[in-house]
């Protein structure tokens, strides 16, 4: 599926309420199970000729998130996002699969699927941008919409590459894809994530004046056509103080 696909279907909504934590920003926070997904989140139906995946909250392991179930399918639940990154550059979140995909490949476009995906959308001015990204954005825009992303950081827990490995989306440069988790070793189980944005922003899209606008999650199976079933919990937006324990 591509990213700009994936991105264009992304919504504008508001932050949610701070909370304790130093400076943090909580972007979930569910208090009860239930058969849909509260606003700010929103599932988006990215094709009409796609099955969607279906979202949910749900309570496993006493913790409380967004439950992603994909049979040959593919939707996001996404939401906006405002990011002082001199105040808070790291993003903490949960997650946990049963288990990885099996046929999945990042490098191929028949294999750009995940059994868990975290995006973060960036907007970058358009003075910062080569007159070529420019018009592959043009592009991109004029066949899946206004809201395809200046760029965009994919965090993704993997089937084959190694925790660490980072390419190009298969379908567009833009799109940077980051395997944070790998394999089924730790499937069955929640894993908390810590990524700190500005450092990832200033590595992969350097001198571009890049913002963080949009978060989504997803579990994508539309190309492989197998099944996957995530979880995603306590997403916040920190300081470098915050080892993300929750």
């Amino acid at each position: 599926m591509p990213i700009a696909k994936h991105s264009a279907a992304l919504l504008a909504i508001s932050l949610m309420a701070p909370v304790a934590h130093a400076d943090a920003i909580a972007l979930s926070a569910f208090a009860e199970p239930a058969d849909s997904v509260p606003a700010p989140w929103q599932r988006v139906v990215v094709s009409d000729k796609l099955t969607p995946t279906a979202y949910r909250v749900s309570r496993i392991d006493g913790i409380t998130g967004i439950e992603a179930s994909a049979d040959n399918s593919m939707a996001l639940m996404g939401r906006e996002i405002t990011v002082d990154l001199t105040k808070t550059p790291v993003l903490c979140w949960r997650w946990r699969i049963d288990a990885p995909l099996k046929n999945a490949d990042m490098a191929k476009k028949s294999g750009d699927d995940y059994a868990a995906r975290v995006y973060v959308a960036l907007r970058i001015p358009p003075e910062n941008m080569s007159f070529v990204t420019r018009a592959k954005l043009k592009l991109g825009r004029t066949i899946f919409g206004d809201h395809v992303p200046d760029g965009a950081l994919n965090y993704v827990w993997d089937n084959r590459y190694p925790v660490g490995t980072s390419k190009p989306n298969a379908y567009t440069d833009l799109t940077r894809m980051i395997v944070v988790n790998s394999g089924a070793a730790k499937a069955g189980q929640w894993v908390t994530v810590r990524r700190d944005l500005s450092a990832d922003i200033a590595q992969y899209f350097p001198d571009q004046d890049a913002k963080p606008v949009l978060l989504a999650v997803a579990s994508d199976t539309d190309n492989t056509g197998e099944k996957a079933h995530a979880y995603f919990a306590d997403f916040r937006l920190t300081s470098r103080t915050d080892q993300c324990k929750n």
